[in-house]
């Protein structure tokens, strides 16, 4: 089961990233080239402990639909994600805010795996890593480029 972990510091305190994070418009704005859509549950404003979303975004050329649930909250240090139906066999998305001089460690831990057995061990190790890391970077960098303006 592969796990990402990302890093990205951003000069913002905790709750502020927190609190971004949790929003599904900077969340849209940040996947705008996946054209990611929230189109049922909380698809405006903030999510919060026990409400679900379901993203529909296009990935590898093809339109996909997620639904995650927002399963822990420690506000404003940690909240964790996880998948309730999509195409992952599973996935659990931790976000960890760490308070450091002139500003927070964000720490991104994504846990997941495909379907399909071996050859699902086979995507994950060969294309889904990368792709998702590279998704997740970019989806960082539009966070603090919000959070620091």
């Amino acid at each position: 089961m592969p796990i990402i972990r990302i890093e990205t510091f951003i000069k913002a305190p905790p709750q502020k990233l927190f609190d971004l994070c949790l929003d599904m418009d900077v969340h849209q704005a940040g996947m705008s080239d996946y054209k990611e859509k929230a189109i049922a549950g909380v698809t405006k404003g903030v999510i919060s402990l026990g409400e679900t979303v379901t993203w529909r975004a296009k990935h590898f050329g093809v339109f996909q639909k997620l639904t995650v649930q927002i399963t822990e909250v420690d506000s404003p240090n940690y909240f964790a994600d996880e998948m309730i139906k999509g195409s992952f066999k599973r996935f659990k998305h931790s976000h960890y805010f760490e308070y450091k001089e002139g500003g927070t460690l964000m720490i991104d831990l994504f846990d997941f795996n495909s379907p399909l057995g071996i050859i699902g061990k086979f995507v994950d190790k060969y294309i889904m890593t990368d792709y998702m890391t590279r998704l997740l970077i970019k989806k960082n960098q539009h966070l603090k480029k919000q959070a620091e303006s």
